[in-house]
């Protein structure tokens, strides 16, 4: 197939996710123009012109690909020829088990690569998708401007699209203590798709009901950004701190409520409050705490929400949280191939997919750079296996959610990658049950291990048969 012959691939968008994209596009021989409005329109976070600016934290998390998801998602990513990961490994500096970077020097490699490819046209200045432009990815992030917001949300049906989203704490199932937690719904009531028995319920006394209320009007939160002020929160979705300023009562007559449930480990004494736990994915491995949106700061929810019976060990699979954020109902909006169901031509990427961080971005970003490309080159091309980061992470974006067993707005929400996204081991791998570590904490290293050698190995059989023509030219 001669050069001439393919049309470029319009990217609204220079983050890390329209970079990426435009990268991946670029490497397979497709033409590509990328968008960015910065310089000629600022946003409130950015400070440079630089493309993959980072805005906040200079961290990419951990880099372990052995224990850890977001590890394992930097390895793929690198065996995938990420630009991303590339830069960020020249110009690393020392944080222990984590990778960070010089921002200013990550920033500036990742520009002068796409300055310097010969296939990668770059264009300032804010955008529309023109109809003209039969194939568009826009990866314009949380601070997408209001023109181009307004344009999704007509596109998409979709009447907000920019709001502050408190969100809820989601823990793994695994390590809930089911010897103080039991599954069962209010008046055994099912609702749909559900059993009966839907919700985790973890039981307080009234002593331990007003030392949790106290602990949640005590705690450190977070505030806003000067430039966030004017947000709202979205209607439904109140931070349970500001619940509980209400009256000492009232998250006892609402997301706390103990009626019409009983406690199997003691049946003769009615819980005070219940705090319920509702199934949030379709793996059944992430439950979320129902009503639990929360502007806490991180560290306190953990030593806070650890203090529920039966939640002493909870693992957090996300940690609740509320800011400005621009993202779409991806599951009921976007195919697999995050195409807009609505219209083809555009696709999506980064974080206005529902994922959150630095690299998940990056990495959705990789995604449809390289379903864009082997569009533009009518070549086939399968989805990343579920087993692997990439795949877990796609899967949560286009439907690895359940819809709320309660009426109501979808449950879905963005989220960092994590093993709670992964299909099960078929078997418990073995581990030193004499481990100084303790038996659960070598029990829990040994799954990840197990985890992180299946994606890997699923990984390279996906890359050898998804390799793009243009790679063999």
């Amino acid at each position: 197939m001669k050069q001439g012959q393919l049309l470029a691939v319009h990217v609204v968008g220079g983050g890390l996710a329209g970079s990426e994209a435009a990268w991946q596009l670029a490497q397979a021989s497709v033409l590509v123009v990328l968008h960015e409005m910065r310089p000629l329109r600022g946003t409130p976070a950015h400070k440079t012109e630089g493309y993959a600016e980072l805005v906040c934290s200079n961290s990419f998390r951990s880099d372990d690909c052995e224990h850890n998801a977001v590890g394992l998602l930097h390895e793929e990513m690198r065996r995938l020829g990420s630009l991303i990961m590339r830069a960020a490994d020249e110009n690393q500096v020392p944080a222990g088990g984590a990778l960070a970077v010089d921002r200013d020097g990550f920033s500036a490699a990742v520009t002068a690569a796409l300055e310097s490819h010969p296939l990668v046209t770059l264009e300032r200045g804010e955008v529309i998708p023109r109809e003209e432009w039969d194939s568009v990815i826009v990866a314009t992030g949380p601070l997408t401007s209001p023109d181009l917001a307004s344009a999704i949300g007509r596109l998409t049906g979709e009447q907000q699209l920019a709001f502050f989203d408190a969100i809820a704490p989601i823990v793994h199932r695994d390590s809930i203590d089911f010897g103080q937690a039991w599954f069962q719904s209010r008046y055994d009531k099912s609702g749909p798709g559900g059993s009966g028995a839907d919700y985790i319920n973890c039981p307080l006394s009234r002593e331990q009901y007003h030392a949790f209320v106290a602990a949640l009007l005590a705690g450190d939160k977070t505030s806003f950004h000067e430039w966030e002020t004017n947000t709202p929160y979205f209607d439904g979705c109140l931070p349970i701190e500001i619940m509980a300023e209400r009256g000492l009562e009232t998250l006892r007559h609402g997301p706390m409520k103990p009626f019409g449930l009983t406690n199997p480990h003691q049946p003769e004494t009615k819980p005070y409050a219940v705090v319920q736990l509702r199934q949030d994915n379709k793996l059944g491995t992430l439950f979320n705490m129902v009503g639990f949106q929360t502007k806490l700061k991180h560290a306190e929810q953990v030593r806070i929400f650890r203090t529920i019976p039966g939640l002493e060990n909870a693992e957090f699979a996300r940690l609740g949280g509320r800011h400005r954020n621009t993202f779409l109902n991806s599951p009921a909006l976007l195919d697999q191939m995050l195409r807009l169901k609505a219209n083809t031509r555009w696709r999506f990427a980064g974080q206005i997919t529902g994922c959150e961080g630095y690299v998940e971005s990056a990495a959705v970003g990789l995604l449809a750079g390289r379903f864009a490309a082997a569009e533009r080159r009518g070549e086939p091309f399968s989805l990343p296996p579920l087993t692997t980061a990439h795949g877990a992470l796609l899967g949560h974006i286009t439907g690895g959610h359940i819809e709320t067993i309660d009426a109501g707005r979808s449950s879905f929400q963005p989220m960092n990658v994590n093993f709670g996204l992964f299909p099960p081991l078929n078997e418990v791998p073995a581990f030193d049950r004499h481990s100084k570590l303790g038996r659960s904490a070598a029990k829990a290293l040994a799954r990840k291990s197990a985890l992180t050698r299946r994606a890997l190995a699923d990984l390279g059989t996906w890359i050898a048969g998804n390799l793009p023509a243009a790679a063999a030219e």
